[in-house]
């Protein structure tokens, strides 16, 4: 298990972790056809993120909907890295996760190992889920002993457990304890709960749950706001995108109001006596 990339989750928890939605990639639907223009973006939104009080960022390829499923072509690596390298040149001195999407997590490996990135956030980890691009089937074995392959063990792999944008039908009689009791056995490095879709709240109920069920640390992975940062206290990481967005749409620029009301209520939730695990 890999332990040393995730050191920056201590002492002071919950890390804020700001999400790039790197804008659309070359090959893709949306992409401008200016490769110039978006790295220029990502660099621009680390920057905003690290002065805004995030303590960490991640990129993730959003805006190349639809996405494939389970691997991308080496265009999207190549460009994934370069945002990575970026983003690194920006804020240098805050750790880097990386997603690349649709559940491209061997790929997503290959971006954070040439880049720098301290972990990646990958999908369908253990069990199988039917997502927007179809049925995603488990990935544990493939994507661990690639990570050895590559000599990127140092490169903590955080697992999305019962996934947004899914459905879970067929692993129903699965609970989310046991789809993390399974990750853990499986060696993922932490845990992500999420809610329903891109911007929805988790339940507090299944924070408590997977904090329960795990020493990992255990990430939230949508919908965090400063109304809500207190119920989601026990979390170790919570990855905000689209909450720092104009309105908070995704799609939208930084708002720095916004970001620096998140970052306020992260700290304030910090000063609070954090109840054990």
């Amino acid at each position: 298990m890999t332990t040393s990339a995730l050191s920056f989750l201590l002492p002071d928890r919950p890390v804020l972790c700001g999400m790039i939605h790197v804008p659309a990639l070359p090959g893709t639907s949306l992409y401008g056809g200016d490769l110039g223009t978006v790295i220029g973006r990502v660099e621009e939104e680390a920057r905003l993120l690290a002065q805004g009080g995030c303590d960490a960022l991640m990129i993730e390829n959003m805006h190349d909907a639809p996405y494939l499923k389970g691997a991308v072509g080496p265009e999207i690596v190549a460009a994934m890295t370069a945002a990575g390298l970026a983003a690194r040149e920006a804020a240098p001195s805050l750790p880097l996760g990386v997603q690349v999407l649709a559940g491209a997590n061997c790929e997503a490996l290959a971006v954070a190992l040439a880049c720098g990135a301290a972990f990646v956030r990958a999908e369908g980890f253990v069990f199988g889920h039917i997502g927007d691009e179809g049925y995603h089937d488990a990935c544990a074995g493939e994507l661990l002993r690639y990570r050895r392959a590559i000599g990127a063990e140092h490169i903590a792999v955080l697992a999305d457990i019962k996934k947004k944008h899914s459905s879970h039908a067929v692993t129903a009689d699965v609970d989310l304890a046991e789809t993390i009791h399974a990750a853990e056995f499986f060696r993922a490095d932490g845990v992500i709960v999420t809610g329903t879709a891109t911007g929805s709240p988790a339940r507090p109920g299944d924070l408590e749950r997977a904090a329960a069920a795990t020493r990992l640390p255990v990430a939230i992975g949508s919908g965090v706001t400063p109304e809500n940062v207190a119920e989601y206290a026990v979390a170790d990481l919570l990855i905000v995108g689209s909450y720092f967005k104009d309105r908070g749409q995704w799609e939208g620029a930084i708002d720095a109001a916004r970001l620096a009301a998140l970052a306020g209520a992260v700290r304030s939730v910090r000063k609070r006596p954090r109840l054990p695990r």
